[in-house]
């Protein structure tokens, strides 16, 4: 099965569940970061403000990053976030690696990425061959932010401008890593397999302006965003592979996708077993993926017109009854969901 839509007149999204962020000015950047703000506003002076968020690991399922460039999304001018190339916790650890989708979808939601890498770090005193307090390098983002300060084109293009540094980028990681290395004697992941995960991000580009190139001229005539939608399977999975005006492909999942009553409905499912409802950053990462549902438009399947649905579900193995705080959120994300017009279900129960 295909499914056809468009985005036609870009992205619009009223968040209601943005939470309040504090403000700095450009000199306190590093600041900003060292206090573990997520999310900040960064006042570059009386004409210039930024909404800033930044990534603890490349990883999306770590430390809700997502949520994170979810917060940014009530302020109207420019959206940048910032995420380490790869993040190494030493040989007793993990190490994530930036990936092509995370790009992607950063750059259809007109969010600007700096591809950044951490500087320094000390040894843990808790676990063995680890290492913690990773800081970023700060001179460099902000050269970074004074370029994306004259920048004045769309985030797609100075994403893909990220990645054609990405070798410099990798390498200053690479040699970072090898003096904390040095500094700590804690050892670190292979560096012969972190050139070869760098390659593979470049050879990621090159796959998708190659096919923005074979698709050029038809994408003159469309002047929209295209959506694919193969593997349709009611309550399934979906592979989601959404093409912009450059014909280029860019590749995501819906947790659920189906036809019915004669609409196509779009799911991301947020599922707990601890508490009531998921958590508040869990549904924030839902959201995000709301922002990008509920833009899509003139859905087809096989050529056929289907209205389409946005759908957020939240589950919980809890049987407690919801709190007044559970109550409260959900009154706040039925008003979001009524404003941006997707649907929330609860526990099998549509509220809104």
């Amino acid at each position: 099965m295909r499914i056809t839509a468009k985005i036609i007149k870009g992205i619009k999204y009223k968040p209601l569940l943005c939470r309040e962020s504090n403000h700095f000015k450009f000199k306190e950047l590093e600041t900003a970061l060292s206090k573990g703000e997520a999310t900040f506003f960064l006042d570059i002076d009386k004409q210039n403000q930024l909404a800033v968020s930044w990534w603890v690991s490349a990883k999306r399922t770590r430390s809700y990053p997502y949520a994170r460039v979810y917060d940014s999304y009530g302020f109207s001018g420019k959206k940048v976030t910032i995420i380490p190339i790869f993040k190494d916790e030493g040989a007793g650890g993990d190490r994530d690696f930036l990936q092509w989708d995370t790009l992607s979808l950063m750059s259809l939601l007109k969010v600007y990425v700096i591809i950044a890498y951490y500087k320094t770090a000390s040894k843990s005193a808790r676990f063995e061959n680890k290492i913690t307090k990773q800081r970023f390098d700060i001179d460099y983002i902000n050269s970074q932010i004074t370029e994306l300060l004259k920048y004045q084109d769309d985030a797609l293009h100075w994403n893909l401008d990220q990645i054609s540094k990405i070798n410099v980028i990798g390498n200053r990681a690479i040699r970072s890593y090898e003096a904390i290395s040095k500094k700590t004697k804690v050892k670190m992941h292979s560096k012969d397999k972190a050139f070869k995960r760098i390659n593979e991000l470049m050879k990621d580009k090159e796959t998708f302006l190659k096919t923005s190139r074979n698709s050029s001229s038809k994408a003159q005539i469309r002047e929209s965003l295209i959506t694919h939608l193969t593997e349709l399977v009611d309550g399934s999975k979906a592979t989601l592979t959404i093409s912009n005006y450059l014909g280029g492909n860019y590749y995501f999942t819906s947790n659920e996708a189906h036809i019915k009553q004669g609409k196509i409905i779009l799911t991301e499912a947020k599922n707990t077993k601890n508490g009531k409802l998921p958590s508040l950053e869990d549904i924030k990462d839902g959201l995000l993926k709301m922002i990008l549902f509920t833009n899509l438009e003139n859905v087809e399947v096989n050529g056929k017109h289907y209205p389409k649905v946005a759908r957020l579900k939240l589950t919980s193995v809890s049987s407690s009854e919801l709190g007044k705080k559970e109550l409260d959120l959900l009154r706040i994300l039925k008003k979001e969901g009524s404003v941006n017009r997707f649907k929330i279900e609860v526990n099998g129960k549509s509220i809104n």
